[in-house]
């Protein structure tokens, strides 16, 4: 079964993503250098149950999409490796370095680290894997379950396209954690607010 057949044509799917990276880069305000974890299951797209027909062209349409936002925003996406190595991550160098990740072996196939991964290995500039991140915001396109790679805490985001060819779509962005009790306020506040009160 072949792409178009399936999941539709490549430029259709190249859009849909970009219309859903742009929506959540959007909520999520997603600036240079932040980490945009990215799950894909092109079989899914394609279909077919995960992990049975993916395609290098349907991850190019994909890939695609996210460097049309990638490269005016500048974060630094991260592809998820399939289970069979360990969810470990595709990413640029620079990226990792950065963030201080630890670097683990491998190069992602098609059939050890899926379709997604293997092209993003082949096409970002400097790539390494790493074995976990704590990601800004994620994407999962077709349900492989990216939540262990983001920080906390998640927020759902809902986008306005719910599917990437057959595959069901979910985003998440993270926000820092609510710390205190009751007299807690999570806004910055006035001057006036500001001389108000006191925590002795």
């Amino acid at each position: 079964m072949n792409d178009t057949a399936a999941g539709g044509n490549a430029a259709q799917l190249t859009r849909d993503v970009e219309t859903v990276v742009r929506e959540l880069a959007e909520t999520g305000n997603l600036r240079k250098g932040q980490l945009l974890v990215i799950g894909v299951s092109t079989s899914e797209v394609l279909g077919q149950r995960i992990g049975t027909s993916g395609t290098l062209e349907t991850a190019r349409a994909i890939y695609e999409g996210i460097e049309a936002v990638r490269g005016e925003l500048g974060f630094f996406p991260v592809f998820q490796c399939c289970e069979h190595l360990n969810r470990a991550l595709v990413m640029e160098r620079e990226a990792a370095e950065r963030y201080g990740l630890e670097l683990v072996s491998a190069v992602p196939v098609r059939k050890a680290g899926g379709s997604m991964a293997a092209y993003a290995f082949g096409a970002l500039r400097d790539a390494v894997l790493t074995e976990t991140v704590q990601a800004h915001a994620g994407i999962d396109i077709g349900d492989t379950f990216i939540g262990m790679h983001l920080k906390r805490v998640a927020v759902p985001v809902r986008p306005s396209i719910r599917s990437i060819g057959s595959a069901h779509v979910t985003m998440a962005v993270t926000r820092p954690k609510l710390i205190g009790g009751e007299r807690a306020v999570y806004s910055r506040p006035s001057e006036s607010d500001a001389e108000s009160g006191n925590c002795d």
